[in-house]
């Protein structure tokens, strides 16, 4: 939208790689590879989106990898690359190493741990959700 200061259409360069740009490094076939390619090779404004879907990529290969020990170091580095200062232009990523910098403890304690509390989360998402429908009940028996 900033870019064409309208949505995405299916000419538009963006919107047209949409779904290779979300799709994980090992399943993209060789012609989603040759479409990025071509993308990063065209057009210099698409540096900025080149450097972060690479780190995009990099905390996915830490987050799925087998060994957890392994993991956590990936993702340790992925973490101090983002702090230690990336080129100008890339301030929305340079926020994002700082989130990751302060939160660092809780992000590499998933790797020990191996379990994350988002499925808690969604369950109490849609018990506050039933609880917000609910308060329009006149008897409580209802509610419960």
């Amino acid at each position: 939208r900033e870019t064409t200061g309208r949505r995405g259409r299916k000419d538009d360069p963006l919107y047209k790689h949409r779904r290779s740009l979300m799709t994980r490094t090992n399943y993209l076939t060789e012609r989603q590879k040759q479409r990025l390619n071509l993308l990063w090779a065209t057009d210099d404004d698409y540096v900025a989106l080149q450097v972060t879907w690479a780190f995009y990529q990099d905390v996915i290969a830490a987050y799925g990898h087998p060994d957890k020990s392994r993991g956590k170091k990936l993702m340790s580095r992925v973490i101090d690359a983002l702090r230690q200062g990336l080129p100008a232009g890339l301030e929305e990523l340079a926020q994002l190493g700082r989130t990751l910098w302060r939160r660092r403890h809780d992000i590499l304690a998933y790797f020990d741990v191996g379990a994350s509390n988002g499925p808690v989360e969604a369950i109490n998402g849609r018990l506050e959700h039933l609880r917000g429908i609910a308060l329009g009940f006149r008897n409580l028996d209802h509610y419960i």
